[in-house]
Formats: C-alpha cells, structure tokens, sequence
C-alpha cells in the first residue's frame, strides 16, 4: 500500500471522533514534513513512497533531519503524530509492527505558565487600553477590550475567541454564560459577570455604528476586523501585541508569549484565589487534570520563590549569624557544637 493511501485511511478512520479543523491541519503537517523526508531517504517521489518505507532505519533519519531544524515541542508533536498513525495502521494489518519505539523523542517539557509579570499588569493593560492608548488608523478600543478581557477573565484561547459567534453569549442578563468550543471540539460554558457582559454590549454598539448597513446574524462571528469580516489568526496576534507595546507593557510579556499570557494569567489568578484543579480544568477546558495541576504547582513554587527573594531575609540571615559568633565567643564553642550541646540539654526547647 502506498504511504499516502494508508494516511488518508487514518484521517477517514478518526473522523468520528470529530478532531477540531486546527487539530486536523496539525496533523497533516506532522505526517506530510516526515513523508517527504523518508521520500528522500529512499530516493522516490512522494506519490510512490510504499508503506514498508517507513521502517526504523528510514524513520530515524527523517527525525534526525527534521529536529535539526524544528524546535523541542514540534519534534514531539510529530513523533506523537506519527506513532498515533502507525499505531492505526498495525491495527488495521497494513503494518506488523510500530517502528516508533525505536525513533528516540525529546521529553515532554513540564508545563511553566507565562502570566503576565506584575501584580497590577492586567489593570493598567486594561485602563490603557480602554482610554485609547493604542494608536490605529481606526482606533476601537471597545473592541480591543473585548479581546484582552476575553483572555483574562475567560481564558479563552485565540483559536477559541475566533469560533465565538453572536449566539455564544447566552442567557438573560445577569446570568449570561459564554458557550466555548474548545480543543478537539470540547464544549463548555463559562459563566460571564456585569462587567464583561457591558463590554460585550459596548463592542456591539460600536460594531452597529461602524457597520449600519451590516445585518447581524446571530450566527456570524462575534469578533470582527476593520471590513466586518471575521477576525484572522493574524491579525488577533497583533492586536494583542499591539496593545501590550502601546500601553508601555510589553516588558512584562513573558518571551513566547502575547495573548496566550492572557490565558495564562487567568488560570494563575484562579490558582492563587484557591480554585482546585477541578474548577480549573472546567473553565480552561484542559483534557487532562493534571494539566490544571500543574497551575496550583506552578503559582506555590512562584510563591515560595517570591518570598526567598525578600530582601530582608539577606538582613535576617546576617543578624542570625552575628548573633551565633557572638555566642560562640562567649561559651568557647562553634555555633555547631553550641547547638549540639543545647540538643543533649533535657530542657532545651
């Protein structure tokens, strides 16, 4: 069977489990970069690469070449890829064996969350931006405080605020929810409050001034560009960018991170006002419980290492020191043996 035959069998095998489009377009990158590697580790072209190509030996080439120039995490993302494929394909009798376990993988790298740095960060993001700190040729801060405020009271993920729709917002007023269709096409709903539900309405008076002649379909997306068409990838990055390095902010971005920070600052923020990993992993929408554990970890080290850092623990430690040579002067013995003597004493405490 051909290699690309037996990919196109996966794909058709998973659509049940109705893998989100961004899932699916992951996928197809994953298997076609190492396909065409293994192409030509074998010397053919793609089309006529055959499935017993991808033996060990062929594999561990094309990895070998294919980490040389993506980073740690897409390494390990194509090595899960592929081991879910030829997995499938031992079952479906098309291979009698998994090569995978011979093609060595980078570890999974624990998960370190990217908060915005500063306790008051979010607040003066959000003041800023609603002020009209962020310069445009057609300013909308109504809109851009609808973005930020969706990361950092919701923590929805870019892809996330882009499905949402007019009709994502329900309930009545005071009790509205956000209904969010997350990774792998997980739903869930997050209850929204007054403050965010004003902001909502706020960006939909602008959107009706902007666009008078525009019917709002309640199917259509919620968060639009400058046209009225849907918001791109692209351009809710740099928006979000934008705003960090108009509001004078952008050094308490943590490197790798713009509006994944907002996401990130919400579930720490959840984790520092005592949420459990239950709660957590409800409103982020993780898979994994122990994904939303990592968050309560995480926050306890930060917390730990914020007070080591104190500087008058420095003060402290000089003051504790003195005072044990000064004692040791006096009794004629090391602040060690000063100590070992007071835990042989029956009335030491």
């Amino acid at each position: 069977m051909r290699l690309l035959r037996a990919q196109e069998a996966f794909f058709t095998a998973r659509r049940p489990r109705k893998d989100s489009p961004h899932t699916t377009a992951a996928y197809r990158r994953d298997l076609a970069g190492i396909t065409r590697l293994l192409a030509e580790e074998h010397a053919v072209a793609v089309a006529d690469l055959g499935i017993e190509g991808a033996n060990a030996e062929a594999l561990r080439a094309a990895f070998g070449r294919f980490a040389d120039t993506h980073a740690k995490s897409s390494v390990l993302r194509a090595w899960s890829t592929w081991n879910q494929f030829l997995t499938f394909c031992v079952a479906e009798g098309i291979l009698p064996g998994n090569p995978m376990a011979a093609i060595d993988r980078p570890r999974t790298p624990p998960l370190s969350p990217k908060p915005l740095r500063g306790e008051g960060t979010p607040e003066q993001l959000l003041r800023a931006v609603a002020a009209g700190a962020r310069r445009a040729r057609r300013p909308w801060p109504e809109r851009d405080v609808l973005v930020l405020s969706l990361g950092l009271v919701t923590g929805l993920r870019a892809g996330e605020m882009r499905e949402l729709t007019l009709d994502s917002v329900v309930g009545r007023p005071g009790e509205r929810r956000l209904h969010v269709r997350g990774k792998g096409s997980r739903e869930r709903s997050i209850p929204i409050e007054g403050p965010l539900e004003r902001v909502i309405e706020r960006y939909l008076a602008s959107c009706r001034t902007r666009f008078p002649h525009r019917r709002q379909r309640r199917s259509a997306a919620l968060l639009v560009d400058q046209r009225g068409e849907p918001i791109g990838r692209g351009a809710l990055e740099y928006l979000v960018k934008s705003c960090f390095r108009w509001a004078g902010l952008h050094d308490r971005v943590p490197s790798g991170a713009s509006l994944h920070a907002l996401r990130h600052t919400f579930a720490t923020r959840l984790a520092e006002d005592g949420a459990n990993a239950s709660e957590i992993m409800a409103l982020l929408g993780h898979a994994s419980l122990a994904t939303s554990q990592n968050y309560i970890e995480a926050t306890g080290r930060e917390q730990r290492a914020a007070a080591a850092s104190n500087r008058t623990y420095r003060a402290l430690a000089a003051v504790a020191e003195a005072t044990e040579r000064s004692e040791a002067d006096s009794s004629g013995c090391s602040p060690s043996g000063r100590a070992s003597e007071l835990a042989g004493r029956p009335d030491a405490e």
